[in-house]
Formats: C-alpha cells, structure tokens, sequence
C-alpha cells in the first residue's frame, strides 16, 4: 500500500484523447490512476504524470468489478471516478448488427454501471465524486448513432440515480456532455469526411456558435470543476461543453449570416 495519502481518481479510458487530457489535469490534485485495454498508452502517460497504469478490459464485466478492489490494495483509497471510456460504431438502426449494438452499450453503460457499483463503498467511505463523460448525443442524435445515443443518454441517468441515492451520504455525482472534441478518434472521424481534419472540423462546426471544436483540455477543466470544492453544492446536473451548439433552432439555419 503507498505512503502518499494524497486522494486517488480512476479515469477509464485515460490512455489518449479526453481521458488522458483529463487525467494530466488531475495530476496535481490526485494520485490518478488510468484505465485503458493497451498497455502501452496508459503506461507512458502513468510515467509522465507520476500516476499508476492498470490495464482492464471493460468488455469484460468481471475485470471490471475487480477494478477498484485492485486499486484499494494498491492505493489505500478511492476518492473520484471518472467513467470517461466509451466506442462509437455507427450504422443506421435497420443495418446494425447485435454484436455492434451490444458492444457500444456494454462499454458505454454496462460497464460504468458495473464499476460505479462496486466503486460505491469506497468512494461513500471518502465522501467521493463521480464523473460520467456522456455526449451531446445523448440530448439528440445523427445518423447511424442509435446505440451511442442511447448508451450516452442512460449514462446520464445512471450518474443522477448515484446522485439521488447516495447525495444524502455524501457522494456527489455529475455528467459532462461534450460537442465536438480534437483527439484522435476526432480525427479519424473527420477523415471519413474528406479533406483534412481542420476542413473537417470546420465543416462540422459551421453552425456552432463558437465555430470549432473545443481542445480535450477544455473539457478537463469542467471534470476537474466539478471533482472540486467548488462545485461542492453541484449534484445530478449535466454540463453541456459544446461551443453553444445546443442553443441552435435547425430551423432558423437559413437565418444565420
């Protein structure tokens, strides 16, 4: 067991992307410990940010229970969880398969639900946070994102149903709802576009009132807000980190100079 009594965050999901942004955020305030399914990424950026890399397949549902066991022998304490892992496959409704639907709510869902749960002695024991990285998806969809839209939008009411139930024992549980975020899945997302990704996300943020995409570091500094002091009277509530995309009427696009 460590000797540093310095509060502990699990981020799932923390070896690129907004889950590692997230977690050199938290670095200064916690003993992070990053999830990921490759070794690799989340033991380099564990060595960068003096953090711990524990690798867990959140396929599957066992590995996943055990998770906080593992870092209670390890750390001594959990504090935070951030459910930030997540897989998009898209495919209209009458075109996807079981297997693509079942896998984006095992990872989207299932598996959060798994973790949150048995993390839940131990974060009631610290008086902990919980943060669960949903989408704009879950407000309203597209094309092809049945599955992620409905996984998003239960994650959603999981994290108020942690916050209903345990907010009179101290736990506070939030969700954030990114837009459009630079990271590597980004990226590829914008290259099935065309083009570059800078045309790409210039295209897909035309009509955000802030025209672009915000940087993974942006959307860590809401989680780390809500993991503070600061947002000690912040419970069930959905932030929504999205440029302005979800104050536009569709219908006044043509309006829009």
């Amino acid at each position: 067991m460590s000797s540093d009594e310095r509060p502990v965050a699990l981020v799932t999901g923390g070896g690129s992307g907004i889950g590692a942004a997230i977690a050199r955020r938290l670095a200064a305030d916690y003993r992070v410990v990053i999830c990921g399914r490759r070794p690799e990424p989340i033991t380099r950026l564990a060595d960068a940010i003096g953090g711990v890399a524990l690798v867990c397949d959140l396929n599957n549902l066992a590995e996943t229970r055990g998770l906080p066991d593992r870092i209670i022998e390890r750390l001594g304490r959990l504090d935070a969880l951030v459910l930030n892992a997540g897989i998009v496959a898209p495919a209209p409704v009458a075109e996807m398969s079981l297997d693509d639907w079942q896998a984006q709510l095992t990872v989207n869902l299932t598996s959060p639900f798994v973790l949150a749960q048995a993390a839940l002695p131990h974060l009631l024991h610290r008086q902990g946070r919980v943060v669960g990285i949903a989408s704009v998806a879950a407000h309203a969809t597209g094309m092809g994102l049945s599955a992620y839209s409905a996984s998003k939008a239960g994650l959603i009411r999981l994290i108020q149903s942690l916050a209903f139930e345990n907010a009179r024992h101290g736990l506070r549980a939030n969700a954030v709802s990114p837009g459009w975020v630079r990271t590597e899945m980004g990226d590829m997302e914008m290259a099935e576009l065309g083009g570059s990704a800078e045309e790409g996300y210039a295209q897909v943020t035309k009509h955000i009132p802030q025209r672009r995409a915000a940087d993974a570091s942006e959307i860590a500094g809401v989680v780390a807000f809500l993991l503070s002091d600061a947002a000690s009277f912040i419970n069930g509530s959905v932030v929504t980190a999205d440029g302005g995309g979800r104050t536009v009427d569709a219908g006044m696009l043509a309006f829009d100079s």
